[in-house]
């Protein structure tokens, strides 16, 4: 693969993220990361449209980005759309817009190519062994196993901002709200996740789960090189998951290491990732934590691309 310069952009219900790597080979250098918490997928788990507020907020984070690319002299650029974009119904309008302004139209994943490209992206600093990976976005929750490639994927529409919208109504979150959500994730959930073989590794990715790490850690700040590649005791993931349901989001946000884009969401995800890990088969009780995930997967792809 000759030597490029790409630019990913990942555009999910809650942030909007760039990375701009060059790529030669098997061998990956990342010039640039940059998030933008835009909450695309405001309100669209009830009206299956993009309200007209988040999508300008998102515009305007291509804007900035399109500036950016275009000062790094990329050789091609790569946008791909997830959750909400599956689900709006004024998606091809939005696509429209971005074009315009990026000069590429994005290209809305389906719940299997969000899956693959999360493992792609995921799995290459993990010895090999048979890995489930779970993505857990705003909109969709992706799990995905395999051995070097997946053999098994699985999109479910359960997301941080997707259960918020949907169960967690006040602040913080009710016994009977958390129930109704637990409930709900159990009976969705249990039925795929028990026909899996038991995991070897289980890989963690995208910022809940980053968040979740750094919550369990301790950590005095957000610090991708400590969470990259952490290893956790499923039981304190899960305490970490406990603790950030039961809080007030001012104190979540107070939080060193909690973006604030991701403080009144963050509930919906801890209850996705505690309810994931009840009931994923395994063999080991440790997560691995994940700076890697479906933006490195998107970045490769488009050197592929380009070669």
């Amino acid at each position: 693969m000759a030597r490029s310069t790409v630019a990913a952009i990942d555009c999910g219900t809650n942030s909007i993220r760039l990375l701009i790597a060059e790529i030669e080979g098997d061998a990956k250098t990342d010039l640039l990361r940059e998030m933008r918490v835009v909450r695309l997928g405001q309100g669209v788990d009830e009206t299956g449209t993009l309200a007209p507020e988040a999508v300008e907020r998102t515009l305007e984070a291509c804007r900035e980005y399109g500036g950016v690319i275009d000062a790094m002299g990329v050789d091609v650029v790569s946008f791909a759309a997830t959750s909400a974009m599956r689900d709006a119904d004024n998606a091809a309008d939005f696509s429209d817009r971005v074009e315009e302004i990026l000069g590429v139209r994005p290209r809305v994943l389906t719940g299997e190519e969000e899956a693959r490209a999360s493992f792609e992206g995921a799995t290459g600093d993990v010895a090999e062994a048979l890995t489930a990976v779970i993505d857990l976005g705003g909109g969709s929750t992706e799990v995905v196993q395999g051995l070097g490639a997946p053999t098994f994927s699985h999109s479910f529409d359960l997301g941080s901002v997707r259960m918020t919208e949907r169960f967690l109504l006040t602040d913080p979150p009710s016994v009977a709200e958390v129930t109704a959500c637990m409930t709900h994730l159990d009976a969705v959930l249990a039925p795929v996740l028990s026909r899996l073989e038991p995991s070897d590794e289980i890989v963690g990715v995208a910022g809940t789960i980053t968040t979740i790490a750094a919550h369990s850690l301790a950590l005095p700040s957000y610090d991708s090189e400590v969470i990259h590649q952490a290893r956790i005791h499923v039981d304190d993931v899960r305490a970490a998951c406990g603790s950030l349901m039961q809080m007030p989001v001012a104190d979540r946000r107070a939080l060193p290491y909690m973006h604030p884009g991701r403080a009144d969401v963050i509930a919906g995800g801890a209850l996705i990732l505690d309810r994931v890990l009840e009931h994923l088969p395994r063999t080991i009780e440790e997560l691995v934590v994940s700076e890697q995930d479906i933006l490195d997967g998107i970045a490769w792809a488009a050197a592929r691309e380009v070669a």
